[in-house]
């Protein structure tokens, strides 16, 4: 479902080149459940980002079912997004002046669906948010802004799902609860999850995990050969 072909990407600052990911080839299968793993720094978000397509490779290729995303304009990658990715923020990204459930609907209501709500509704349900239908952003708990949050990525049945740092700004405890969510949620829809997280606990949960250090691919393990945990 995704190859990605010798990626590389930097900014320039200056006179100096910063390199972000160096020669990064990997493929992700259809419904694999794939985590990123790494230190701070290495190029995880970057990484996520360009399988976006919101942001372009210096060299290399990023193909989403056989299409090279960096060949498409900005609006080709707005429909692609909308149609087919679901993604989930660290940081949540709701719209503070909509209520859950018109975050959640906001991906449909853009395609133009008229079971928009209705579709929505049922999604809030399953993440455990069917009595908080009408709170705003700001009467939600941060775990229950990101059950919002994931109950949008998912709301049109995307195909592929991205995550980055889906627990980062959660405790412990919520933040377990909701990796078990996005996980059951992914398990449930078959849909392709890739997520970045530094929390190895959640990552041994996927398939795979794909260790980035210095920019670099250094190795492909399953969650059995998966250490504890990495440095922040």
């Amino acid at each position: 479902m995704i190859r990605l072909q010798n990626l590389s990407m930097h900014y320039t600052l200056g006179d100096s080149r910063i390199d972000i990911l160096r020669d990064v080839s990997v493929n992700i299968a259809a419904g694999e459940r794939v985590a990123i793993a790494g230190p701070s720094g290495t190029g995880k978000t970057s990484l996520l980002l360009l399988l976006a397509g919101l942001e372009k490779p210096a060299a290399g290729s990023v193909l989403f079912d056989g299409r090279a995303l960096e060949t498409l304009d900005r609006d080709q990658l707005a429909d692609l997004r909308r149609d087919q990715m679901g993604i989930v923020f660290q940081s949540f990204h709701l719209v503070p002046s909509l209520s859950a459930l018109e975050n959640a609907a906001l991906p449909l209501e853009i395609a133009g669906r008229r079971d928009a709500r209705e579709r929505a509704r049922a999604m809030l349900d399953r993440v455990g948010l069917g009595g908080r239908l009408d709170h705003y952003p700001g009467q939600l708990s941060g775990g229950e802004q990101q059950r919002v949050a994931i109950a949008r990525a998912l709301v049109h049945e995307p195909k592929l799902v991205l995550a980055d740092e889906p627990t980062g700004n959660l405790d412990d405890r919520t933040g377990a609860a909701i990796g078990e969510l996005l996980l059951h949620l992914n398990a449930e829809s078959g849909t392709t999850l890739v997520l970045v997280t530094h929390d190895m606990r959640f990552a041994a949960q996927c398939d795979r995990v794909l260790r980035l250090s210095g920019g670099r691919l250094v190795e492909s393990e399953s969650p059995a050969e998966t250490p504890d945990a990495l440095p922040a």
